[in-house]
């Protein structure tokens, strides 16, 4: 439904008005209106009130419905289906018809409550009226009284209500104001609701109408529904039926069953009694089995037992002789110095071994048993299938099972018994030469590794025998060979022409693409994938069987080509192509390796199949050295002098090469090997550190023994190669070791051979030979003599050059006493003064019988440490623990002067420990720092000063913890005048911290003050601070001395109202409590002055700053907080932005660069283009340069001004990203003493410090959630200066960089005023933008300057508007009037430039009107008439417009028509005079105004027109100045030969009036004047002219004189023609005197005039 009138809608100023309420209709007009970025209803569906979330449901019924909308749509109104617009429309405008209701109840109850709260407050007022009179009352009769207590009691209290009375009056009038406020919006409300009363009905219409269409839709889908229902219970009838006959069914199935098993019971019944009956003659058969089993199991009782009694006498007697055998074998071993436990340990481990062992064979023979019965029945299996399928062809039984006979040979092959002792000797072979195939990179002890290594071995040798010889020959010999044979050779060919270079070491091939599928990899696995030939020796031969296994997606086929080119003399390959292989099936091959040289090899055997050629990788290695130790740092720790300690370190050799080594015990290291040790560099504490963790994390691998005594090289060697694995096993250790640890250079190492090195010393093993996976324990003891410490550095050298030395360093310690402090250093960490600590000391005893014990202090620690108890006794391998108590006192640093650090608090005391029987002592140190329990204040005393009462004075004191130790403190009973924080005065200080105490300071009353403030500490010590302070009482009092304004965005605005009052008046004079030098004076009542000091670059202001107040007066002062971002910040973050963009540049070109990089690697390498891509990136290094040049400078900050493009962008920047910003101000207001001198009123007065008032304000600055995009960011348009009249229009755009919607409004501007928002505001979503469109016109010549504020919910957005109003001064060449062109030749034109200056300072927008083009002129001739009908008297009389070309075309054409021109400039207008026809009546009028309607100057153009180059002009009129209404050739002419239009050629009449005049009895002839003229023409062929006049004499007889007679006229020129008449003798008056002569004009054409003289004599009464 669109309401239109005159082109706007209703609508549209309802959504101005109610967009102003806070509320918006939306309309279609609205949609319409806006723009592609709008919401339209065809582009975005409506959202849906959660009340009315049905509609949306019913919506989408009517979109998905088909059949069931038609017929509903039968039924709507109008009979056709409403579209989904229309209902969006009614819904949206129902909802705010009632967002307007709901907004006029809630003005309604506003009014009402204002109205409600004005009432009670003029109750107040009367009431306090009554109260007030009551009061003066009151006080005339106390006065009256004479009681002068009573009188100023009462004028207090009157004071006090006339303050109360004047509040509520203020209130009284705010309220008031609000009313008329609101009165004013709801008369508003009412307007627009009367407005919208025909939409109301119009959308009530609708929604009945959309209520019936909703009423039948709910009706239809309830006869859908019932009938789903019905539909619904006659399926459920139906399973019911069908669920009936199921159970009838297993009900007739159960009895039957029953019925079976009542018959299978029957007859097991009868075979039961059956067998019970033979049971029964069994039984008596039974009793002598039994017996005769009996006897003969008590015989074999009586054997076994006899048995068993034998065994255990050889039992024990073979136990006797093997603990005879190991006590004899023990005694022969420590006799020769061996660790005899050690020794039995392992013989017992060589046992174990040897049992695992056989225990493996019996596990090996089982598993061989179960895997020949596996393949027996896989043979049946296969035999069986043989049999159910004759029919199926050969090729199937290849195809799935293509290995199963060959590895049944296999198995039968390795499954033999295999003596024992070859099986050892090959398990050693392949633990030599096939280690790499194993799991794990080093062998290990587990036996598994072995089996594993077996079975491979006998893979390769016995799976060699049976290779690529198919099972049915029958397939191979038929024509199916053939075709597949050649199929083969021609993949063979492709193949080698697009094969590619084969890469060493891996299966190669290109990816193919196979039945849609790409095969990615070689077509063939190779098992191993690499044929490692390791430690190798030359001469002997090394054979390895690999298999090749299909995995490619079809059936395919492989071909050996060869062995690379170097590898061809040392490998051969025994392969014999098995033909056509399917998916998943395999072949063998074996390569044979015979090394003719000692070096290691590398190379691969190359393949072709018919998807591609591969490759296997062959690698070959010599035998090799890898030595390493389990530790190379051996610390023996601390051990009693006499005790022998042996450490056992353990060499491994993982290679494959025996090597000599030796132990070297020398300081210097041989110049072959120094080189090697000395690049290690490694300090001697990291190596301690590595070997102490090798050491625990290795416990296994190397071990310690206390006993005497070595192990012999042989025997461990022969254990060693008894068992390889466990050697190899045990070698596996930490590969984090260095290779060498020693110390930095040669001369520390000299240094560092101690003269005691003798107590440590090697084992017998010092040199030796070490085989091929073998180990070697080598041994070092420590036996200590001398106590102290111990060192010995040796290196293990070896013959192998290719092996480096590996250094040992060991380390131990001696003591001498049995009897030891554990903890040799007691460490008490920090202690203060005068506290007491207590520690344990733990003596430990390693003797054999008890000992005393006596702990002495050093005399100087006597006072502060003591030892309980004094006197012990540690038992026999015991300890014993005393008590340990020290106090230091505050002597400390004079009692013990040599033991305390008196600077740095360090104390160490000795200790000292008696053993009875020992001669040396037991010494142990005693640690502490002792530090003070001090706290300090920076001074001794606090001085206020002079505190107002109404203000607070802060002075801050710094409290410095002395101590070490961090510190509890509190300040305690602390009086009301005084606040201590932070944190009320608690708190902690950690140590030699200095923490700011802030004493704030409030007097209370005018006098003196002293007192003292205690700190206590945690340990409970006072520490005072005494304070003093004079507090006075100010003249001027202000009403708040603390202002908290709320959170206020930056742009916006938050102000607060203060009232500054000079309380002193004659009646009331308080005491000055000041300084001493005034004390006890009375403060005169006199003006003061007051003035403001605001802190820099502040975002605060005070209005007024400055004032004076008389006694008794009060003053409002307003505080305005506007936070903004200083331009220091915004010029910082200016920089920070160019600088990364500078980064995103130049990443970007050298992104840039990489890809032309790349795309020139990727390019082919041709000459034609390859001359075109190096062109390329020349252009780019060319172009880049440049912008990395400019990028390269850093702008300066004094460069960034404000208004600047980068200042904007800083400044938006900063706003996006503008967290909360608190900030305190403290603003002093100073008070004078009084007014200045009168003799010198400009004089400064005299500004008392006591009587400053301070106001404190505590600001908090938001991010602004509507900002200014336009003019980078500044908040100010300025329109500069505009002509008077014109019209600028500006946009300012806001955004809304809040997480909220925002509804706008805006102030209400200058209904007079020049400034005018020309489009509403609207409500914006998180992110939008809205332009607000404001125009400036100015009427007078003056500055205009206003203020229009954006509100929203969060904050006021204030643009100031700027602009000037300049009269506009233009001044013409022509001064107006008339212009005339003369005669111009029909069909020519002429021409004349008007010169326009403008001395204004603004650009002047200027028009140019004619009147014979201007819309408003008269049409059809009314105004000719007009003149025709009113007579022509005058003959000067001409009309504005005149005569026009017949070709519709002005005849006085002006360019431009419009424009402006800019201050100080000109602007030329030409004027044109064209005409198409001959006249003398073209006239027009040429107007130019401004744009402020103001005129420039007025025009008349003249102009005439001839069709020959000679004219005559200066008669009078004939006709009217106008021509005929008619056309010119209304009527028909009869045609006129050539002949006869010469001879017949009419004349042209001119008639000249001439009047003498008779005046005084003289008579003044009469003299006119005729101008010729000859025209100037474009055309070369028009020339000069002549004239002459006819029959002169005849006009000297009637006293006329024509002067000249005759002459010549240039072109471009004019002759004037003088015609005088003097009346003759016998004229009489009022006679006429009239002569006609012809005059003649010779030009391009011959014209003749008939000038018709009339003259006549006037006298001056006439």
């Amino acid at each position: 439904m669109d309401v239109k009138e005159d082109g706007e809608s209703p609508f549209d100023v309802a959504s101005d008005v109610c967009g102003l309420l806070g509320v918006h209709l939306i309309t279609d007009e609205d949609n319409e209106e806006d723009g592609p970025g709008q919401e339209t209803f065809e582009d975005e569906e409506p959202a849906f009130p959660p009340d009315l979330k049905w509609l949306e449901e019913l919506y989408e019924e009517d979109d998905t419905d088909g059949d069931a909308d038609a017929d509903l749509a039968v039924t709507a109104v109008n009979d056709k289906k409403r579209s989904y617009a229309e209902k969006a429309r009614m819904f949206k405008l129902r909802r705010n018809l009632d967002q307007l209701d709901c907004f006029h109840r809630q003005k309604e109850h506003d009014v009402l409550k204002a109205r409600e709260e004005l009432k009670l407050c003029r109750q107040y007022i009367e009431c306090l009226v009554e109260q007030r009179d009551d009061l003066e009352t009151e006080i005339e009769r106390q006065k009256a009284a004479d009681n002068g207590v009573a009188v100023f009691r009462v004028r207090a209290q009157h004071k006090h209500l006339c303050e109360k009375l004047q509040s509520e009056e203020e209130l009284e009038g705010h309220i008031n104001t609000e009313l008329r406020q609101q009165e004013l919006e709801l008369s508003e409300v009412e307007v627009e609701l009367g407005r919208f009363s025909s939409l109301r009905q119009e959308v009530q219409e609708e929604e009945r109408a959309f209520q019936v269409l909703k009423n039948q839709k709910a009706a239809t889908r309830l006869q859908q529904e019932r009938k789903a229902s019905q539909n619904l219970q006659l399926k459920m009838q139906h399973l019911r039926d069908k669920q009936a006959a199921l159970l009838e069914k297993e009900e007739a199935e159960c009895q039957e069953k029953s019925e079976e098993g009542r018959a299978s019971r029957k007859v097991a019944a009868r075979h039961l009694k059956e067998t019970i009956k033979r049971m029964h003659q069994q039984n008596r058969e039974g009793p002598e089995k039994r017996m005769q089993a009996v006897m003969s199991l008590k015989s074999n009782i009586a054997a076994t037992q006899e048995r068993l009694r034998v065994h255990q006498s050889r039992a024990k007697a073979t136990a006797q002789k093997k603990e005879q055998r190991q006590r004899q074998l023990r005694e022969s071993l420590q006799a020769q110095g061996i660790d005899s436990v050690k020794h039995m340990h392992q013989q017992k481990q060589l046992e174990d071994i040897k049992r695992k062992q056989e225990e493996l064979e019996e596990r090996q023979k089982s598993k061989r048993e179960e895997i020949v019965a596996k393949i027996l029945q896989e043979g049946q299996l296969v035999k069986s299938r043989k049999r159910h399928q004759p029919l199926l062809p050969k090729p199937s039984t290849t195809d799935k099972f293509p290995l199963l006979g060959r590895v049944r040979e296999n198995l039968l092959y390795y499954l033999d018994p295999i003596p024992p002792a070859a099986t050892e000797g090959r398990a050693t072979v392949q633990l030599r030469r096939f280690s790499d195939i194993s799991s794990s990179p080093s062998s290990s002890s587990d036996v598994d590794d072995l089996e594993e290594a077996t079975h491979q071995e006998v893979d390769h040798h016995s799976l060699a025998d049976s290779l690529a010889e198919p099972e049915f020959s029958g397939l191979w010999e038929q024509n199916y060979k053939k075709l597949l044979s050649e199929k083969t050779t021609l993949v063979q060919t492709e193949v080698k022409q697009k094969e590619p270079a084969l890469t060493s070491g891996k299966l190669n091939a290109p990816p193919k693409r196979v039945h849609g599928k790409e095969l990615k990899g070689p077509p063939f696995s190779s098992k191993p994938k690499v044929i490692l030939f390791k430690d190798f020796e030359v001469g002997e031969m090394y054979k390895k069987k690999i298999v090749l296994t299909n995995i490619s997606y079809v059936t395919n086929h492989c071909k050996l080509l060869g062995v690379s080119a170097h590898a061809k003399d040392f490998i051969s390959i025994t392969f014999e192509p098995p033909g056509s292989l399917s998916t998943g099936m395999s072949c063998n091959m074996q390569a044979v390796f015979q090394p003719l040289i000692n070096e290691d090899l590398e190379g691969e055997v190359q393949f072709a199949s018919a998807v591609g050629p591969f490759s296997v990788p062959v690698r070959c290695t010599i035998k090799k050295c890898d030595l390493e130790v389990d530790s190379q740092f051996i610390d023996f720790g601390s051990h009693v002098v006499g005790q022998t300690i042996s450490w056992t370190i353990t060499l491994t050799n993982k290679g494959a090469l025996a090597t000599l080594f030796s132990l070297d015990t020398s300081a210097c290291l041989s110049p072959e090997t120094s080189h090697v040790q000395m690049a290690s560099q490694v300090s001697a504490n990291s190596c301690q550190e590595t070997s102490s963790q090798n050491i625990t994390s290795n416990d296994q691998s190397s071990s310690v023994s206390l006993g005497t005594g070595e192990l012999q090289p042989k025997q461990e060697s022969q254990e060693l190669s008894e068992h390889p694995e466990e050697s190899e096993a045990s070698a596996a250790g930490p590969e984090g070791i260095p290779e060498t640890c020693m110390f930095i250079d040669l001369e520390a190492q000299m240094d560092q051979i101690p003269s005691d090195s003798g107590d440590i010393s090697l084992g017998n093993v010092r040199e030796g030979e070490i085989g091929p996976f073998k180990r070697i324990k080598l041994e070092v003891v420590f036996t200590p003599t001398v106590p102290g410490e111990a060192k010995l550095d040796f290196h293990i050298k070896f013959s192998d050059l290719t092996s480096k030395p590996i250094p040992i360093q060991v380390r131990g310690v001696a003591v001498s006493v049995p009897v030891w402090v554990v903890q040799p250093n007691i460490d008490l960490k920090i202690c203060m003064f005068d506290r007491l600590y207590q520690d344990r000391i733990r003596v430990q005893s390693s003797a054999r019988t008890a000992l005393k014990l006596t702990f002495e202090v050093c005399r100087e620690m006597r006072k502060h440490m003591e030892i309980l108890p004094k006197t012990g006794f540690v038992q026999a391998q015991s300890s014993f623990n005393a008590q340990l108590k020290f106090l230091p006192r505050s002597s400390l640093s004079k009692d013990a002067k040599k033991l305390f650090d008196r600077d740095t608090g360090v104390l160490e005391v000795p200790v000292t420990v008696q053993v009875a029987g020992q001669v040396k002592p037991i010494h142990f140190t005693v640690q502490a720092v002792v530090t003070s329990s001090d706290l300090r204040f920076d001074r001794t005393e606090v001085d206020f000063g002079c505190c107002s009462v109404y203000n607070s004075v802060k002075s801050s004191v710094r409290l410095t913890n002395m101590s070490l130790l961090p510190q509890e403190f509190g300040f305690v009973g602390i009086p009301q005048f005084i606040e201590v924080q932070p944190n009320d005065g608690f708190g902690t200080l950690l140590p030699q911290e200095t923490l700011e105490i802030d004493l704030i300071f409030s007097a209370n009353k005018s006098k003196d003050y002293k007192f003292q403030l205690t700190c206590k500490s945690e340990i409970n010590r006072d520490f005072l601070l005494s304070c003093r302070a004079v507090g006075v009482r100010p003249p001027l009092q202000l009403s708040h001395s603390l202002v908290q304004f709320g959170a206020t965005a930056v742009g916006d605005h938050s102000s607060a109202v203060l009232y500054l009052t000079n309380h002193q008046t004659s009646q009331n004079q308080p005491k000055q409590a000041a300084p001493p030098v005034v004390k006890d004076t009375m403060a005169p009542v006199i003006p003061r002055l007051f003035s403001f000091s605001l802190p820099q670059d502040s975002d605060i202001s005070i209005t007024p700053a400055a004032g004076r107040l008389l006694p008794g007066e009060r003053c409002l002062v307003q505080v305005t907080f506007r936070p903004t971002l200083l331009d220091q910040h915004i010029k910082e973050e200016a920089l920070r932005l160019f600088h990364r963009a500078k980064l995103l540049r130049e990443k970007e070109l050298e992104r840039n660069r990489h890809s032309e990089q790349e795309t020139k690697k990727e390019l082919p390498v041709e000459t034609s283009k390859g001359k075109e891509a190096s062109v390329i990136p020349t252009i780019s290094k060319v172009s880049g340069k440049p912008k990395t040049d400019q990028l390269s400078e850093s702008p300066d900050p004094a460069d960034i001004q404000p208004g600047s493009e980068q200042y904007g962008e800083a400044r938006a920047s900063l706003l996006l990203s503008f967290t909360q910003r608190c900030s305190e101000y403290t603003v002093p207001c100073f008070v004078s003493d009084g007014d200045p001198p009168e003799e010198d009123r400009q004089a400064q007065p005299a500004w008392s410090p006591f009587n400053t008032l301070y106001l404190e304000l505590q600001c908090s600055a938001v991010q602004p959630p509507l900002v200014g995009t336009s003019n980078n960011g500044h908040n100010v348009i300025d329109f500069h200066q505009l002509a008077v009249g014109e019209r600028v229009i500006k946009r300012f755009t806001v955004q809304n960089i809040s997480k909220e919607s925002l509804d706008l409004r805006s102030s209400v501007l200058d209904i007079d005023g020049t400034f005018v928002l020309l489009n509403a505001l609207r409500c914006i979503r998180p992110g939008e933008k809205h332009t607000l469109v404001l125009a400036f016109s100015p009427s007078l010549e003056k500055k205009y300057c206003e203020t229009l504020e954006v509100r929203s919910q969060e904050m006021t957005l204030e643009i100031t508007l700027r602009g000037e109003g300049v009269l506009p001064v233009v001044t013409s060449s022509h001064p107006g009037g008339l212009l005339d062109f003369g005669y111009v030749l029909e069909k020519e034109s002429s021409s004349h430039v008007l010169k326009l200056q403008n001395s204004s300072a603004v650009a002047v927008g200027f028009k140019v009107l004619l009147a014979s083009v201007c819309p408003w002129r008269p049409q059809g001739g009314a105004d000719l008439v007009a003149l025709l009908l009113g007579g022509y008297k005058d003959s000067k009389v001409q009309l504005d417009v005149g005569t026009q070309n017949y070709s519709g075309r002005s005849v006085f054409s002006v360019g431009p028509a419009e424009g402006s021109i800019a201050p100080g400039q000109s602007q030329d207008i030409p004027i044109t005079f064209q005409p198409d026809h001959p006249s003398v009546n073209y006239c027009d009028r040429l107007t130019i105004e401004l744009i402020n309607k103001s005129k420039v100057c007025v025009l008349d153009l003249r102009g005439a027109a001839s069709s020959h180059n000679m004219y005559l002009c200066g008669g009078d009129p004939l006709t009217v100045p106008i021509e005929s209404l008619l056309p010119p050739l209304l009527f028909s002419q009869p045609q006129l030969t050539a002949e006869s239009e010469v001879m017949e050629k009419p004349t042209i009449p001119v008639l000249v009036t001439l009047q003498a005049r008779y005046s005084a009895g003289a008579l003044i002839p009469a003299v006119r004047e005729l101008q010729v003229g000859c025209i100037r023409s474009t055309q070369p062929s028009k020339k000069s002219g002549d004239f002459h006049w006819e029959n002169v004499a005849s006009l000297q007889q009637h006293g006329f004189s024509v002067e000249p007679s005759k002459g010549t006229v240039k072109t471009g020129h004019k002759r004037t023609i003088t015609v005088t008449w003097t009346p003759q003798s016998g004229y009489k008056p009022y006679d006429v005197v009239e002569t006609c002569v012809p005059l003649t004009l010779k030009g391009d054409e011959t014209n003749v005039y008939r000038v018709t003289l009339m003259a006549l004599v006037s006298t001056d009464a006439d």
